[in-house]
Order: C-alpha cells, then sequence, then structure tokens
C-alpha cells in the first residue's frame, strides 16, 4: 500500500508541474493534452470507484443493524447501574472533558510532533500541554468553522468554548433527541442536518451536499462518498453516550442511526463503539473498563474491534505519545490521517497512559497528532465521565465561562450547564 500510494503522489505532483510548465510556454498541443489526461483519469476513477469490495470483508462488517448486531461477541447487553449521586458530576465532567479536550487540540490539529513541541517551547509550557497553548502561532486558518477566531483558543483569550465540528455535533445530537425523540431515525438526522449544518467536512459534506440536492437520506453517504471511513462519524459519538449513560447498547443503537447517514463499516462501528464507551464509563472507575465494554457492541471481526484490541494489548508497554505514535505508524502506515482506525487506536493509548488523570490523558492524546483534536476530545470525554467534574483541574475550565459556542444556523450559543441538564433528563429516562 505505501509503496503505491507513494509512486501515486509523486506521478501525479510531476504531472501537475509538467502541465503547467509545458501550458505556461505555450507548446503546441499542451492544452489538449492535459484536458485529454483528465478525462482519461476520470474515466479509471470511476473504473477504481466501482471495483467490487471483497466478500468476506463485507461479511465480517455488514451495514444492517441487525447484522450487526448478529456479529457482536457474546456478552449481557443489559443497562448497567449509573450511581444517581454520581450521575450529575459524571455528566459535567463528560461534557467539560469533551469541550477542554477538543480546544486544546485546535490549534495544532494534524501538527507533527516536532511543530508540536516547538511551539510548546515557544510558549514556555510543558509538552505534552498540561494547560492551553498561550499563543495560537501561524495556524493556516483565519476562521475556524466560519467563526472562530484562532486567539479564542489560547489560554489567556479565551472567553468561552470556541467553536469545532468535535463540539457542533455534540449540540446537534442533543437537538436530534429533543426535537426527533427517542426513536429518531436517520432520515430525521437528515433533516435536522439540513436544518441546522451551515457546512461539513469530508462524509458529511458530501452528504450534506446530497442531501440538499434530494438525494434520500439512505442513499445520501453513498454517492460519491470516499470518506465513508474517516472520522467523521466517531466525533459524533458522545450525544448518544451521554443520554444513554449507563446502557452501551441502546447508545450503540442510537449512534448507528446517525452514522449510517454519512458512513459505512468501520465509519459507522468508531461511532457505535465510542458511543458505548462513553455510556459505559459513567458506571466504571478506569476508562480502560470502558473501552473492554464497548467491544461487545460491534461485529467482533472487523477492522474496528481488531484495532482497539489491538491498542489494548499493546497499551502495557506504550508509556508516551511518542511510542503511541510510533506504533500506530507502524501498523497503518499511509493511512489518511483522518481515517476512524489509527485515531481511535491514539483515543485507546490516550486513555490507557492517562488513565485516571484528566491532563495526561488529553495532553498526551493531543501530542500523538493525526486528528488531535477529535482524538482528545473523545478521549477527555471518556475519563470525564469516569471521574468527575470535580476531578478535573480548574484551569481546563475556568475560562469557558458556562459557554459555548456554535456555528449551528440560528444558535450563537449553549450554556454549558444547560447542556448538562438536557443531558441528564435523558440519562434519567425524563424526557
Amino acid at each position: 500500500m505505501h509503496g503505491i500510494l507513494e509512486d501515486f503522489h509523486k506521478l501525479a505532483n510531476q504531472t501537475e508541474d509538467w502541465m503547467r510548465d509545458r501550458i505556461d510556454r505555450k507548446a503546441p498541443g499542451a492544452k489538449e493534452k492535459a484536458e485529454k489526461l483528465i478525462a482519461e483519469l476520470k474515466e479509471k476513477m470511476e473504473e477504481l470507484r466501482n471495483l467490487p469490495d471483497d466478500p468476506e470483508r463485507l461479511r465480517r462488517e455488514p451495514d444492517s443493524l441487525e447484522e450487526i448486531r448478529a456479529l457482536r461477541p457474546a456478552a449481557d447487553h443489559s443497562p448497567r447501574p449509573v450511581e444517581p449521586k454520581q450521575l450529575a458530576s459524571r455528566m459535567a465532567g463528560a461534557l467539560n472533558g469533551r469541550l477542554a479536550g477538543c480546544t486544546l487540540g485546535a490549534i495544532v490539529e494534524m501538527c507533527s510532533e516536532e511543530d508540536m513541541a516547538a511551539h510548546a517551547e515557544f510558549d514556555h509550557m510543558n509538552f505534552p500541554p498540561d494547560d492551553y497553548w498561550r499563543t495560537a502561532g501561524q495556524p493556516s486558518w483565519q476562521r475556524r468553522y466560519l467563526t472562530g477566531i484562532p486567539e479564542t483558543y489560547t489560554r489567556d483569550k479565551m472567553h468561552g468554548v470556541p467553536v469545532d465540528d468535535d463540539i457542533a455535533y455534540t449540540q446537534l445530537g442533543l437537538l436530534i433527541l429533543e426535537e426527533c425523540g427517542r426513536n429518531f431515525s436517520t432520515t430525521d438526522v437528515g433533516r435536522m442536518w439540513l436544518k441546522y449544518l451551515p457546512m461539513a467536512c469530508t462524509a458529511e459534506e458530501v452528504t450534506l451536499k446530497n442531501l440538499k440536492e434530494g438525494v434520500a437520506p439512505e442513499l445520501a453517504g453513498r454517492i460519491n462518498n470516499p470518506f465513508r471511513e474517516w472520522i467523521g462519524a466517531d466525533i459524533r459519538s458522545d450525544a448518544w453516550g451521554y443520554a444513554a449513560a449507563g446502557n452501551p447498547e441502546l447508545a450503540a443503537e442510537w449512534a448507528w442511526r446517525d452514522a449510517v447517514l454519512s458512513h459505512r463499516w468501520n465509519g459507522v462501528y468508531g461511532e457505535m463503539y465510542f458511543s458505548a464507551a462513553i455510556a459505559a464509563a459513567f458506571t466504571v472507575d478506569h476508562p480502560r473498563e470502558a473501552l473492554e465494554i464497548a467491544l461487545a457492541e460491534i461485529p467482533a471481526e472487523c477492522e474496528m474491534a481488531e484495532t482497539v484490541r489491538w491498542a489494548l494489548e499493546r497499551s502495557g508497554s506504550i508509556r508516551n505519545y511518542r511510542e503511541a505514535r510510533e506504533a500506530v505508524m507502524e501498523r497503518f502506515g499511509d493511512m489518511s490521517w483522518v481515517h476512524t482506525l489509527n485515531n481511535a487506536a491514539l483515543t485507546v493509548f490516550g486513555l490507557t497512559i492517562g488513565g485516571r488523570d484528566f491532563s495526561r490523558v488529553i495532553g498526551e492524546t493531543v501530542a500523538m497528532g493525526l486528528d488531535n483534536d477529535c482524538t482528545a476530545a473523545t478521549a477527555g470525554s471518556i475519563v470525564g465521565a469516569v471521574i468527575g467534574i470535580e476531578q478535573i483541574p480548574s484551569h481546563w475550565t475556568k475560562n469557558f465561562n458556562d459557554t459555548s459556542f456554535s456555528y449551528l444556523n440560528g444558535i450563537e450559543r449553549f450554556s454549558i450547564r444547560d447542556m448538562t441538564d438536557r443531558f441528564l433528563r435523558f440519562a434519567r429516562g425524563e424526557q
């Protein structure tokens, strides 16, 4: 795989350079040859897209909820008891943990270890980070998700939780539950996307475009979507885990209804798995327990399950972010930096390295790189649900000011306490 991709990228870059050179030099027939090559490439891409999947892989990785459940490992899927007196604290810990992990990772999303370490040195702070970045550095974005200004993600310029898609989908999940009810359908999810989402990325962008063009929700994520196993569904996990606290099976079912709008196969299982892990986290004393419990809600032989089991097995010898990143790169090679599988492994490593230490969990996870605002958000959510809000050091939340900003249509901000209470009503069966 590595050799094929490397050769393709080199050839594609060289082709672009020669096109530019020949057209700039007004070489006879250069434009016509370039247009012909592009047309031929589109034809070959279509042939590649239409190649059938491995039948054995399809057997192990079905799409329907019934087939998925039939391939789960033997386990007790009954709801797990949640201590009523702890639920409010754990819910606040989970939500604030997600907000903190995401915000810490946002400025350095997909940065290399070297760049992050240099940023930390410039900021005179520890690395892995144990507090928010002091400066925004030189991010490639001027506005994050339409409204976010880089400086507002830093320690001293933060006045509320800045926007991010990892946060927006948690906000949207709550709205889906409230407006559509506990029996919401995938069609409902599509309708809510059209109502509230002004923009999206990768698989979600493709799906949203298709929905706007009138494609049925059950097909919207299947047309021209090579991102179907990327991390986009994974980052939508949290709302279902919060609302189904203590009930991993229900959390996974809600996650499935949401995920199949835009994803397939391991893209779906990633959301199901982490929703189940978050739901389980409200009932256990250590993040690893939640990670192990959640394996019961996805097909036993799917790649997502294999990835999690591998990471849990390796975790005893993985001591820090550098070792975690090296292990993941060795196993997954040139896989996209926003794929579900490699990022899931890093999330597991972040939780097993940090345990109940919130700062270490999100700091080590961010330092691992790849899609590190997403991985740190999920890891923060799980450890926060385990330890409760009182065990999260106050510097991670003091500048939130009970405000989570939003880019959802018509909604500028959410109260964090209000969101916590609204999720609690679902978790308690009051709504």
